[in-house]
């Protein structure tokens, strides 16, 4: 498929407050590549922790190539290091799951209006009065499959409802696509795994400063460069395989 939109979804998994960091380093790794290929990343919702980073993220993605580029980033990413409260040196093993979804149009998917539940709060944080007084953020439900997507970033409420269309559109559309027999929990599984140390695409190793794609056995080192957005050799990488 060909799309120069996509949504990127980023979860922390295993290893409690610093998968919740790993979470952020990844969403961080994106923005910055996104920034270098000068694509546009706008997040629509995230979840964040005291630690500096997230339980959720999801964001949209604009730009010529960008699904080719990330698409092979879905998936459970694993990373070893010593967490910064660790007081021992122990090294942690936490995770965090990527999906990359293509938007589609709406005439891509078939949504009854019937079949939704959107409702409306204040979106908080910063971003003035407005975004606090006014009923900004936008959830909705789509109840057939139980999927609950959002959007608060955006400042009116018609944007924010038609972000989260384009996310639920998204979800949809890969589910349709998969043609896997089962629920949509097996579905989600299928695509991002359970985020369980076991389950990974991609092991970053900062002891041995080495990154490791597991599914085509290929290996990086300059790990703090490349999560500073220097993506170009993974992403070389899997368009030469």
């Amino acid at each position: 498929m060909t799309t120069n939109k996509i949504i990127i979804e980023i979860r922390a998994g295993a290893g409690g407050d610093e998968a919740a960091i790993f979470a952020g380093d990844l969403a961080r790794m994106y923005q910055r590549y996104a920034a270098q290929r000068g694509w546009n990343l706008s997040v629509l919702e995230k979840n964040e922790t005291s630690s500096d980073g997230f339980k959720s993220l999801t964001a949209e993605m604009k730009g010529e190539g960008c699904y080719e580029a990330m698409k092979h980033e879905s998936g459970v990413h694993r990373v070893q290091r010593v967490p910064a409260t660790e007081k021992s040196g122990r090294v942690h093993t936490s995770t965090a799951s990527v999906a990359v979804l293509p938007i589609v149009e709406a005439k891509e998917v078939n949504i009854r209006d019937g079949d939704l539940e959107v409702t409306f709060s204040r979106a908080g944080g910063p971003g003035g009065q407005n975004v606090n007084k006014v009923e900004t953020a936008v959830r909705i439900l789509h109840k057939p499959s139980g999927i609950v997507v959002g959007s608060r970033e955006e400042r009116s409420q018609y944007a924010n409802r038609e972000k989260a269309m384009d996310v639920l559109r998204a979800k949809l559309y890969e589910i349709e696509q998969t043609k896997v027999v089962g629920n949509v929990g097996d579905i989600r599984r299928e695509q991002i795994g359970t985020a369980d140390r076991s389950e990974k695409i991609r092991t970053y190793n900062f002891p041995d400063d080495r990154i490791t794609d597991h599914r085509i056995g290929k290996k990086w080192h300059n790990i703090e460069k490349i999560m500073e957005g220097n993506m170009d050799p993974i992403v070389k990488a899997f368009q030469e395989k």
